[in-house]
């Protein structure tokens, strides 16, 4: 299913990557671009690196071990996105503002003043590598995990890691194309309900692919996936909604 894993993977990166843009971006204009794209390059390197040596491993794996692992890191990634929107939707936590990020960042980096311009800044190139590593990071995990969890050999893992990585690859291209044109921010990316959707999706495959890692077959095939999203996002709202009326009611 070419579906289940390029479109997850695009999602994803695409928030992903707006993030890291956002970082690069500020260093750029408030230190250097010389800075700012060296960092960006060096942590692109080193992903790269971990994408080989995180792939070498799982083909390692057996098929159902292996699917168990991938629905635990799905699952957790997926947790992780839907607690943030749960916080941000109910009004427990402020909404991610890429442009008030922008001027936190730039506000941060000419507090340490003036750098001159084109020579390296190791404290703007150590910033830069810091956010693109870290946003991609998630990137290569969800692109290894969603490639490779319905492949029952090593060369199907790995046509399924390409197949994936198109999606991340799509991301990619679609954000540096629009921070090039508007030289400034995304902020008209719809991020939190981005992230909303992307944890639902994660949990959702990630209890599919771990509960057939233990052994479980699902009743209707592939579309048990349609039910549990319809679960979780059933209970996601009645979440929200709960978190909304107690902070209405601790207000």
């Amino acid at each position: 299913m070419i579906w289940s894993s390029v479109i997850p993977t695009f999602l994803a990166s695409l928030v992903e990557f707006v993030e890291a843009l956002t970082i690069v971006m500020v260093v750029g204009v408030t230190v250097n671009w010389r800075s700012s794209l060296l960092g960006a390059g060096a942590a692109v390197v080193v992903l790269a690196a971990a994408v080989a040596a995180l792939g070498s491993t799982f083909l390692l794996l057996p098929l159902e071990g292996f699917r168990l692992v991938v629905g635990f890191i799905l699952v957790l990634f997926g947790l992780k996105w839907l607690k943030k929107a749960f916080l941000r939707f109910a009004g427990w936590k402020a909404i991610h503002d890429e442009e008030a990020i922008y001027e936190e960042e730039a506000a941060a980096l000419r507090a340490r003043g003036e750098a001159v311009p084109q020579r390296l800044d190791g404290f703007a190139v150590a910033t830069s590598f810091k956010s693109v590593l870290l946003e991609g990071l998630e990137v290569v995990f969800i692109v290894l995990t969603f490639g490779t969890s319905t492949a029952a050999t090593d060369d199907q893992k790995l046509a399924g890691i390409a197949v994936a990585s198109l999606g991340a690859l799509l991301a990619l291209v679609v954000v540096v194309l629009l921070g090039v044109a508007l030289r400034k921010p995304l902020t008209r990316v719809p991020e939190n309900a981005l992230k909303f959707l992307v944890g639902l999706m994660l949990t959702t495959f990630g209890t599919f692919w771990g509960a057939e890692g233990l052994g479980i077959a699902w009743p209707w095939g592939d579309l048990t996936l349609l039910v549990l999203l319809g679960v979780y996002g059933a209970v996601s709202a009645a979440t929200i909604g709960w978190l909304k009326r107690k902070k209405a009611v601790s207000a």
